[in-house]
């Protein structure tokens, strides 16, 4: 077929791609789009790519590294912004995408939507609750703020501290705006948890994060999930003062204290010096005139009762009196006691003679003899009984019983004889059964199990088997081992004249091991 002509120009690729970028540069050299984030990726090298969308189109869209070291915001799937940038077409993948130069959020109204989700979910997870809050110690040593270093923040901070009670302040220096102030916030309230207590730089006893006023796209670091949560996990009391006091961040709602303004902060963290040394100087006068009024009530009550006791002298008077009149009775009743005790003696006296002892010792064998009686036949009567007892027990045990018992002994002696000669055979064939495994498994590694199939073994006349035909041609004489006898021969000579001896094997084969266990027999223990 012949080619119709056409005046139509030729285009390569790499044109028509170039002509469409510059058609469409030229003709969207800088627009601002609305829409809503789809798609938000940021890959390892700090771009940020996503997508801008509405009910019925998608535009892809990039933002430089620089671009997005400046937002002052997160971009979230969902929000809805403002994005004003240059059009551009990326002709390796035969796409147009939007540039981004600077974004916003839509309108506040977007912002404090996505807020309050952010809030009600973690709320949701008792980030917020009550029961989490710390209180704050009532005089900080140190004292951690994390704030700008280069803001008035800190130095309305300082300067309010030195007024009131001065105190060692530590400070995190952190960006209070852009993309990374949220992570750098984060990262400085779990660093001043992680310090140890006592170390060489001191743990902080209560922390302040703070920053001035601004609007709510300035404050939104401080709404971002990672600060509100490093806020909640914070083990030293924080007290969160972002803003005026009309601004609301997450971390307020996190933090265990709400300062309106970074020096209400301050002023809240440590009490006044001046009121300190006012209360200490009124708690001492009021301890000291306690006390002096204690001491003089006490005076006062140990008159009244030393007015009330009487005079030493009177109360010693009638124990004196006492003490003369039992001296002199005690007088007159040693010496009647003396003469009563001297009459009973010359009484007692009177009443010993030998005859009455005499008499005494008497009476006493008389009633020795008569309990020795009354032991005796005490004694005679138990054994008596004993041994009538035992006649009684004797009488009830027949030779009957006995030869019972007995027979029932035999029969179970006889019992446990025949278990055990069941035990001994069972246990004999177990070892014999293992003996007769054990000279299989011999008899069939025995290399005369291999002649038997037609090999032979060839030594010299030392004995030493020949493995290679060097040392064969070296040895001359050899004798040959077949599976029935031996054989001497010469390498490369006939024998001549009369055959060779046969000489019996050095080795006989091994016999076979035979069953000869004896059958054991038990006699019995009552023949």
């Amino acid at each position: 077929m012949s080619e119709t002509p056409s005046n139509t120009p030729e285009y390569s690729v790499s044109e028509i791609s170039s002509a469409v970028k510059r058609t469409v540069e030229d003709a969207f050299g800088y627009v601002r789009v609305r829409g809503e984030l789809g798609r938000v990726s940021r890959p390892a090298s700090g771009h940020i790519y996503t997508d801008l969308k509405d009910d019925r189109a998608v535009l892809s869209s990039v933002m430089w590294k620089g671009t997005a070291s400046k937002l002052t915001f997160k971009p979230e799937e969902g929000l809805e912004v403002i994005a004003t940038g240059r059009m551009t077409t990326f002709p390796g993948q035969s796409r147009y995408q939007l540039v981004i130069d600077r974004i916003e959020p839509a309108g506040v109204g977007a912002l404090m939507k996505l807020l309050d989700e952010r809030r009600k979910k973690l709320a949701a997870e008792g980030l917020f609750a009550e029961e989490r809050k710390q209180l704050l110690p009532f005089l900080p040593k140190v004292i951690g703020v994390v704030t700008s270093p280069s803001g008035a923040v800190i130095r309305d901070i300082l300067h309010r501290l030195s007024d009131r009670t001065p105190a060692h302040v530590l400070v995190w220096p952190v960006r209070v705006q852009g993309e990374t102030s949220a992570k750098e916030v984060a990262n400085a309230i779990h660093g001043f948890n992680a310090l140890e207590p006592g170390g060489p730089i001191p743990q902080p006893d209560v922390l302040i994060v703070a920053r001035g006023g601004g609007s709510l796209e300035d404050l939104w670091s401080f709404n971002e999930e990672v600060v509100a949560r490093a806020a909640a996990e914070s083990m030293i009391p924080l007290v969160s003062a972002v803003g005026h006091e009309t601004d609301w961040t997450l971390i307020d709602y996190a933090a265990d204290v709400r300062a309106p303004t970074p020096t209400g902060a301050a002023e809240m963290v440590v009490p006044v010096k001046a009121d300190l040394v006012l209360t200490v100087d009124d708690l001492a006068r009021r301890l000291t005139a306690s006390a002096l009024r204690g001491v003089e009530t006490r005076r006062r009550d140990l008159r009244a009762l030393a007015r009330a006791l009487p005079q030493p002298d009177a109360l010693l008077t009638t124990p004196r009196q006492r003490l003369d009149q039992a001296s002199l009775r005690l007088a007159q009743a040693l010496t009647r006691g003396t003469l009563t005790q001297r009459g009973r003696l010359d009484r007692v006296a009177g009443r010993l003679t030998p005859r009455i002892i005499t008499q005494g010792i008497a009476e006493r064998r008389q009633g020795v003899r008569v309990q020795g009686d009354k032991l005796t036949r005490a004694l005679d009567q138990r054994r008596q009984r004993q041994k009538d007892r035992l006649a009684n027990l004797g009488s009830r045990v027949s030779p009957r019983a006995v030869e019972r018992l007995v027979g029932e002994g035999q029969k179970t002696l006889a019992r446990l004889d025949a278990a055990m000669l069941r035990a001994m055979r069972q246990q004999l064939t177990v070892k014999w059964d293992k003996v007769a495994q054990r000279a299989k498994l011999l008899d069939a590694f025995n290399y005369r199990r291999v002649l038997d199939r037609g090999f032979a073994v060839i030594r010299d006349e030392a004995g030493t088997p020949l493995r290679q035909v060097a040392a064969l041609d070296a040895a001359g004489a050899v004798q040959i081992e077949l599976a029935d006898g031996t054989r001497d021969a010469i390498v490369g000579e006939a024998t001549g004249g009369s055959p060779p001896k046969v000489s019996k094997p050095k080795s006989a084969k091994p016999k076979r091991v035979v069953d000869a266990r004896p059958t054991p027999k038990q006699e019995s223990l009552f023949d």
